[in-house]
């Protein structure tokens, strides 16, 4: 039986990890989260959990986590807690640096003592705009001449790529970087201020959907349990030290179409209205540029593709908004 530590596993894209890892029955799977920005309620979600039987959970930062005197031998640990989502980034500016490399020197110098495989989340936000939207892994890190609070984020974690990469690179432990592109779909929430859940919500409700600018801004979004089985993948094929994009770059449209698509699907009345969102959310708040990214390296070495198109993103997610379920 493998032994597998996920960070962050009850949060929107690290519940959907663990049902994945779960659903391969060798797996018993430990979770440390301290529900902070967790859509799910814990309980509800473990009635309703294949596998459970295999599943542990410590409601503890990472930090606090690892100061215990106690702790299993992971032979595997998925690393990604941590704050994120355009506008929940505003309440931690500031503090978002400090605890992206705290987090992530307490998990490298687990891994490096009980030679632990990493597969570590980073994020498409270290490319800036890519070269014209295109963003590759060997193409260049991109610290812009600004403020913000997503800066410090995409710092943050470009900061502790490079320390894991290095550390794995001299062969402490087996390392790698997932770097997740627009990921979307059933449990997340708008509450962090991710378009996608803030349409179908808006939609659902019957107001306006609420268009940041001009809705020019592109974006390839990509569903969760897409982003859950390549990192799964590669865990298992990945080379120590390599930097992966996952992403689906055939879901490249503007946020306009986006909200058109919701209104759409959910047979809204719904109008869309455009606003600046720096009046919402203050001077800090950025916009992503427009970004989408090459998966050539995962299809090629993890032998992994995207399944699911945008329409079906669009219906998982609503379905889930409206009733609580997804298939």
């Amino acid at each position: 039986m493998k032994n597998i530590l996920v960070t962050g596993g009850f949060g929107f894209i690290g519940s959907h990890l663990v049902e994945a890892l779960l659903g391969i029955p060798d797996n018993q799977v430990h979770v440390v989260d301290d529900m902070s920005t967790s859509p799910i309620n814990v309980q509800s979600y473990l009635r309703q959990l294949q596998g459970v039987e295999r599943l542990t959970y410590s409601l503890s930062t990472v930090h606090d986590y690892f100061r215990r005197t106690k702790i299993p031998v992971f032979d595997e640990v998925y690393h990604l807690a941590s704050v994120l989502g355009p506008v929940r980034l505003l309440n931690h500016s500031g503090e978002i640096l400090r605890s992206i490399v705290e987090d992530t020197y307490d998990i490298l110098d687990y891994c490096v003592s009980h030679k632990a495989r990493l597969v570590d989340f980073s994020t498409g936000e270290v490319y800036g705009g890519g070269n014209k939207g295109v963003c590759r892994e060997d193409g260049a890190m991109i610290v812009p001449p600004k403020n913000s609070a997503r800066l410090e984020y995409a710092v943050g974690k470009l900061g502790c790529e490079i320390a894991t990469r290095n550390v794995a690179t001299i062969g402490k432990i087996h390392a790698t970087i997932v770097r997740p592109f627009n990921v979307t779909g059933p449990r997340q929430a708008p509450a962090g201020g991710f378009v996608l859940p803030r349409f179908i919500s808006q939609a659902l409700a019957g107001t306006p959907l609420t268009v940041y600018g001009n809705g020019s801004q592109v974006r390839a979004f990509t569903h969760v349990q897409d982003i859950a089985r390549g990192v799964i993948l590669m865990m298992e094929r990945g080379t120590s030290g390599a930097a992966y994009n996952i992403g689906n770059p055939a879901n490249k449209t503007t946020v306009l179409e986006l909200a058109q698509l919701v209104v759409k699907t959910t047979a809204s009345a719904s109008e869309i209205s455009f606003v600046d969102p720096t009046t919402l959310w203050g001077a800090l708040f950025e916009e992503c540029p427009d970004r989408y990214p090459d998966v050539n390296r995962a299809i090629t070495e993890l032998d992994w593709q995207p399944c699911r198109g945008l329409d079906e993103i669009v219906h998982d997610s609503a379905r889930y908004m409206r009733d609580g379920r997804c298939d």
